[in-house]
């Protein structure tokens, strides 16, 4: 059985353009230390405002002004690097023992200026400026 040219350049020009959709430039770089402790203060960070949500005060409270505690731990995850640590920030600056009321005013203030922007709604009285 005699295989003509063509299909033999086209079975070769086949596998060429396979071939070639295989092979990908890798890229890779280094990842300092800084970076990576950076990285897993934000997670330890996020994890230990998750954990003050779980405490019976903040929840209490937290359901006081209407939230949810779900709510404000689904928010807390949603939350932008830069977010978490002003938060912390806030949080480091506040007298030892934790001044609840500050906390919680805090995430209320968030929590308001998210729904402003249309990010959630959790608050029905506020209106999203995006409309």
């Amino acid at each position: 059985m005699k295989v003509s040219l063509s299909k033999r350049l086209t079975v070769a020009l086949a596998c060429f353009v396979l071939l070639l959709g295989q092979l990908s430039p890798a890229a890779a770089s280094m990842v300092g230390t800084a970076e990576a402790l950076q990285q897993e203060h934000l997670s330890v960070d996020r994890a230990a405002l998750t954990e003050m949500i779980d405490r019976q005060a903040v929840t209490d409270q937290l359901r006081e002004l209407g939230v949810e505690p779900e709510a404000a731990k689904e928010r807390v995850a949603a939350m932008t690097d830069e977010e978490i640590q002003q938060l912390n920030q806030h949080l480091a600056e506040m007298p030892a023992g934790g001044d609840v009321l500050g906390v919680l005013l805090l995430l209320f203030i968030v929590f308001v200026i998210t729904d402003m922007l249309g990010a959630t709604d959790i608050f029905t009285f506020v209106h999203p400026i995006n409309k």
